[in-house]
């Protein structure tokens, strides 16, 4: 293995409202973007997926005017999205997760955009390569965690699965560990909330972070009370795209707050807003409570209790939760996230032979 060669790598990160993207020169960041997307902006596409145009030319556009020598790129790396379950690792786009991403199996979401812009990238550079890693779909749930309580039912695992494992790989360097050998709890703390447990290297529990699992989140509902829903869904008062809403995107801070930025609402909880003061407490006893449900998914046997996520930038937030569940294990807060530097490291492990690059084989 040559570590003093360069590797060019591309990571691009599309969100709801801003596509994030960065170039790095082996471990060497030489440009990180994000390119902010308004809401009329996005309005005049149908769907995510027809986005899909308008956002890879901002980020070529973007390249040439910091004066990135495109054709020097070799390692293009999406984030992976809603396509059919995979286990972790970095997975070369073909055809059939691109038209999986475009179908949506699992749901729109604009990280579905992650392997197609980055496809469409590298078909435009000689020798260039496509891939994805730790997809919001990672699946390595331990087969007792999959039943929900009927055969109709199964538990699907969609979380933070890239930033999770770059967490939890990061305070294994940090500790002198290795990640395959710890039994840890980590918990993103974003728009979406996702806690899993993650055992020798493998999340065998973890909350369905989109649509309803877990705790609530500044826009998601969580779970909510079944028989409550069913009545909701069969009033003749809302519509199916209404009632997702309530679930994912208008749940949460959104429904009880109006707002899903959360930095605004501990604003109003610091001004004496009772009502935010409540509603920010209701979100950190949600997520002690699945804290301790993990715990109990590992035998109560934890290494350390990982924060991470922007929220996690809070520390009365983090102070909250660290009251309910210190006598677990040690707290560790890896405040914010890096999602790019984590498709970076791990497109650049795949270029140094380091890591092999998975085949995509759904399981269907």
């Amino acid at each position: 293995m040559n570590l003093k060669k360069k590797h060019y790598i591309l990571a691009i990160n599309p969100g709801s409202t801003s596509t994030k993207f960065a170039v790095y020169e082996n471990e060497r960041c030489v440009l990180n973007k994000t390119l902010r997307h308004s809401v009329e902006e996005l309005s005049v596409y149908a769907d995510i997926i027809e986005q899909f145009g308008y956002r890879k030319g901002m980020i070529i556009d973007a390249l040439v005017e910091a004066g990135i020598e495109i054709d020097r790129i070799r390692h293009i790396i999406g984030r992976g999205g809603l396509t059919y379950p995979l286990e972790s690792g970095v997975y070369q786009v073909d055809q059939q997760m691109l038209e999986h991403a475009r179908q949506g199996i699992y749901g729109k979401h604009a990280s579905n955009l992650g392997p197609i812009i980055a496809d469409y990238i590298a078909s435009q550079i000689p020798g260039a390569r496509a891939y994805i890693a730790d997809p919001v779909v990672t699946d390595e749930l331990d087969p007792l965690a999959r039943i929900t309580g009927h055969p109709k039912f199964e538990k699907r695992s969609i979380f933070h699965a890239l930033n999770q494992k770059a967490t939890a790989r990061l305070h294994a360097r940090k500790t002198g560990t290795h990640y395959e050998d710890l039994r840890l709890i980590v918990v993103h703390l974003g728009g979406g909330i996702s806690v899993g447990a993650h055992l020798n290297g493998r999340v065998v529990d973890v909350n369905n972070a989109l649509d309803g699992d877990g705790p609530f989140s500044p826009e998601r509902s969580g779970g909510l009370p079944v028989g409550q829903l069913i009545d909701l869904c069969f009033s003749g008062r809302y519509s199916k795209d209404e009632i997702y809403r309530m679930v994912v995107g208008e749940g949460g801070y959104v429904a009880y707050l109006g707002t899903n930025n959360a930095l605004d609402v501990r604003k109003r909880a610091d001004d004496g807003d009772r009502q935010a003061q409540f509603i920010e407490e209701a979100l950190t006893y949600q997520v002690a409570k699945c804290i301790g449900e993990m715990a109990a998914v590992l035998s109560g046997q934890v290494d350390a209790i990982l924060l991470t996520g922007g929220m996690a930038y809070s520390d009365l937030l983090v102070g909250k939760i660290k009251q309910r569940v210190a006598f677990i294990a040690p707290i560790f807060v890896y405040p914010g996230e890096d999602e790019l530097e984590a498709l970076a490291m791990n497109a650049l492990m795949v270029a140094r032979g380091e890591l092999a690059c998975r085949k995509y084989n759904p399981r269907m």
